[in-house]
């Protein structure tokens, strides 16, 4: 029996348009240990080019998702957690960005704590998707930290207006005047967002700061 798509994976199956991947699915809600053979192959049989369709993904990657999302749901957490760690660095990616589309809570968490961790821009951006939003305020502030470090634009990272607040402020603020001691630029984006949070700190009403 062919695995009904999900809501959330159904746009990116129908941008893929692949016979083959028909065929993978039914594999894989069958016998979950077969994603591993499908999820290598992804690359070679989807292809890598970017999906118009699908805004933000590749082929291969929105193959990944919805191989992902074939999954029996109580296979999932490990077969994620496999597929992360023996992967290369194209697998880790497209299963940091499936993250959010996976009946998953916050059992994921470590995989972007590692990917955050690591020095590949790519990664680092997927782990500050929607998934992020089970990351504590502590961590999460680090990861864009380290994103304004890196050069990785900002827009990279999800629900960053609704997030961002007055440590990580302070954060941005002792940042930029290392770089500028250093003789150095500040990216363009943390700049901007600096100046938004300053502002709207000073803006605040007087009973506001006081409380």
């Amino acid at each position: 029996m062919t695995p009904r798509p999900s809501i959330q994976t159904d746009g990116l199956l129908k941008a893929l348009d692949q016979e083959w991947l028909a065929g993978a699915r039914e594999s894989v809600a069958a016998k979950p240990e077969s994603v591993t053979r499908h999820f290598a192959s992804a690359g070679r049989r989807a292809g890598r080019a970017p999906l118009p369709d699908a805004p933000g993904w590749t082929a291969d990657e929105a193959a990944r998702a919805v191989l992902l999302a074939a999954l029996p749901p109580d296979a999932v957490a490990g077969q994620v957690a496999d597929l992360y760690r023996y992967g290369d660095a194209d697998e880790k990616r497209a299963v940091l960005k499936a993250l959010p589309l996976l009946p998953l809570g916050a059992e994921a968490v470590p995989l972007l704590h590692d990917a955050i961790r690591t020095n590949d821009t790519r990664l680092v951006a997927a782990a500050l998707g929607p998934y992020a939003r089970h990351l504590d305020q502590t961590m999460w502030r680090q990861a864009v930290l380290k994103c304004v470090f890196m050069g990785v634009p900002l827009a990279a990272v999800d629900r960053l207006e609704e997030r961002a607040d007055a440590e990580l402020a302070g954060m941005l603020a002792a940042f930029a005047e290392e770089r500028t001691a250093a003789g150095r630029h500040t990216p363009d984006d943390a700049t901007a967002l600096l100046d938004r949070l300053t502002s709207e700190k000073s803006d605040r009403p007087t009973s506001e700061k006081e409380a």
